[in-house]
C-alpha cells in the first residue's frame, strides 16, 4: 500500500525509523523496483548539519513544503542523494535514505535506481516514478547511531543519535 500524506507529517526524528523495513519504489519505465529501506538519517533546519539551516535557498526550498516530497541533491557532484520531507509546512526538515537492500550507501542506491535531481520535488503519494509503500512489515530490531560525513557541523548536532538502521536487510 502506497503511504499517504499522514505518515509523512511526521518530524523527521520520527519519521526516520518509521522508513526503515518499507519500500522504497521506482519505476524507470520500463521496469519497477521495490527495495526495503534499511538506513535512514533526519535532519532538521535548526541543525547546523541541515543545508536548510542557513535559510530557504532554491536548492533547499523543497524542504519548506508539507512532508512527502523529494528533495534530491548532488553531493561532491558525484552523487546524487534522496531525502524524504518531513512534517509540516514552514520548517524544514527530511530524512535521508541512505541504503536499500542489497545497497548500502545513499550514492549507491540512487545510481542503481536512477534517481537523480530530476524527481526534485516529486510528490511522493501522487508520483508514479517514485513512491513508498507499507507491506506491513515492521522493523522493531533497530539501533541509533551518530549522522555519517557531517564534520562540518556543531559538536552538539555532530552528537545527535539521528542515524537510524536495522541489520536485516543489509
Amino acid at each position: 500500500m502506497k503511504l499517504n500524506g499522514n505518515f509523512y507529517s511526521k518530524s523527521a526524528e520520527e519519521l526516520a525509523p518509521l522508513l526503515l523495513g518499507k519500500l522504497l519504489c521506482r519505476d524507470t519505465g520500463g521496469k519497477t523496483f521495490k527495495l526495503r529501506i534499511n538506513e535512514t538519517e533526519c535532519y532538521r533546519g535548526d541543525d547546523t548539519a541541515c543545508h536548510a539551516f542557513r535559510g530557504k535557498t532554491a536548492r533547499t526550498s523543497i524542504m519548506y513544503e508539507k512532508g512527502g516530497y523529494a528533495y534530491i541533491y548532488l553531493c561532491y557532484g558525484i552523487h546524487h542523494l534522496l531525502n524524504i520531507v518531513a512534517g509540516g509546512e514552514g520548517f524544514p526538515e527530511a530524512v535521508l535514505i541512505r541504503g536499500v537492500e542489497g545497497f548500502q550507501g545513499p550514492g549507491k542506491l540512487t545510481k542503481a535506481l536512477k534517481i537523480d535531481r530530476e524527481l526534485y520535488g516529486e510528490n511522493l503519494i501522487l508520483s508514479k516514478k517514485l513512491w513508498l509503500e507499507d507491506d506491513g512489515f515492521v522493523a522493531f530490531d533497530y539501533k541509533r547511531s551518530k549522522r555519517i560525513g557531517i564534520d562540518y557541523a556543531e559538536e552538539k548536532d555532530r552528537e545527535r543519535l539521528w542515524r537510524f538502521y536495522t541489520e536485516i536487510y543489509c
